[in-house]
């Protein structure tokens, strides 16, 4: 059997390991001042990742509960008040708001009340963040045992269940009720991504967009706001641009908003746009289906039209993790798709035929990064 052939690095980073793993040398490191931050850092670092599924129970708990609402609306108050409010008993509520404290959530306040946090502040009226908090239980399940789950033996099934089109082989004959669960969840997510779009990316310069998978026109609605002489059109399963027609008719914007029922595996795209957008789709897809969809893009796009490309990039600096930890971990439960980065999409982009394409800054890289592919 052969083996992989060393390379020049392989020694100073096995000399690396030895060091770190030796039960004396984190002894010794812990003892001397001038390392002993750098071994308490790793120690912390080592440990949150460890204790991080208690710490997401105790931010499902707070918005379950409603607490960063209740607290934003009446002030910081105490625990004996804060138990009353929350129907919880005394012992429970004084748990959950001291581990809330300690992941700044909460914070302490005078005479004994506890108020907002920093991050507990910023999940106010967030609903789009407490939408996923509360999703999350069912990736959770999945992850009860992620051995079994990279096997492809999971003992669950709750996001396969959830997405149902990822595990259908005609998902355009799914019925509405069974999409409406995650139609809501992305309608109620997708300001996330539409501001951080908006900001990157001026609409106003085009005539005619069309929002792929775009669910219930929450995009389409935002872009027609902040672009008043668009054009738009959302393509999704037939089951789902019912509610996009619904929300158009509901916010007076039928006139320059319409919806088409489709599989975009399967069908033709409505041609003619001279802006596409993909935003939160190609990631939950596999390679060879993203490169039929990117192709299908391209076919239905005008002469010099682009492409907006829209979702969370692995290897992102800064938010590494988030990449193949996170959601390479949620896609695999889903049942298919993959992180990629910038590398890999401009790959794919130049084998479905596309010209140049551009990162665009956003101001959250973290939850979106955007990719402008020129037709070509």
């Amino acid at each position: 059997m052969s083996t992989a052939q060393a390379h020049w690095s392989d020694a100073p980073l096995a000399w690396r390991d030895r060091l770190l793993s030796s039960a004396g040398f984190r002894r010794w490191a812990e003892a001397f001042v001038p390392t002993r931050w750098i071994a308490r850092r790793r120690a912390a670092a080592l440990f949150d990742l460890l204790a991080g599924f208690v710490y997401s129970q105790v931010l499902l708990a707070c918005v379950q509960l409603r607490l960063f609402d209740l607290l934003a609306a009446r002030g910081p108050l105490t625990l004996a008040a804060l138990a009353q409010r929350l129907s919880l008993p005394l012992a429970g509520t004084e748990r959950l708001v001291l581990a809330a404290v300690s992941l700044r959530l909460l914070d302490a306040r005078s005479e004994s009340r506890y108020g907002l946090g920093a991050l507990g502040a910023a999940m106010v009226g967030n609903t789009a963040v407490a939408a996923m908090v509360e999703h999350h239980g069912a990736l959770y399940r999945d992850l009860a045992d992620p051995v079994a789950l990279l096997r492809g033996e999971p003992a669950s099934a709750q996001l396969a269940g959830f997405w149902p089109y990822a595990g259908s082989a005609a998902p355009g004959g799914l019925p509405a009720p069974q999409l409406a669960a995650y139609s809501a969840l992305m309608a109620a997510s997708q300001p996330l991504v539409a501001e951080q779009v908006l900001q990157a990316y001026p609409l106003r310069r085009h005539r005619r967009l069309l929002d792929v998978g775009g669910g219930d026109g929450a995009f389409a609605c935002a872009a027609a706001a902040h672009a008043p002489g668009l054009q738009l059109q959302v393509f999704d399963l037939p089951g789902v641009v019912v509610r996009a027609r619904e929300r158009f008719e509901r916010t007076g914007l039928a006139a320059r908003c319409s919806a088409v029922g489709g599989d975009f595996f399967r069908d033709a795209l409505p041609p003619g746009a001279d802006l596409i957008t993909l935003l939160r789709v190609v990631h939950d897809h596999d390679d060879a289906q993203v490169l039929m969809l990117l192709r299908a893009v391209r076919q239905a796009l005008a002469a010099g039209g682009r492409l907006l490309l829209a979702e969370p990039l692995a290897e992102t600096p800064g938010a590494e993790a988030m990449g193949h930890a996170y959601f390479g971990f949620y896609l695999m439960a889903m049942g298919q798709g993959r992180p990629r980065s910038e590398a890999r999409l401009r790959e794919l982009a130049m084998q479905a035929g596309f010209g140049r394409v551009r990162r665009l800054r956003t101001r959250m890289p973290l939850q979106t990064g955007l990719l402008l592919l020129d037709r070509g």
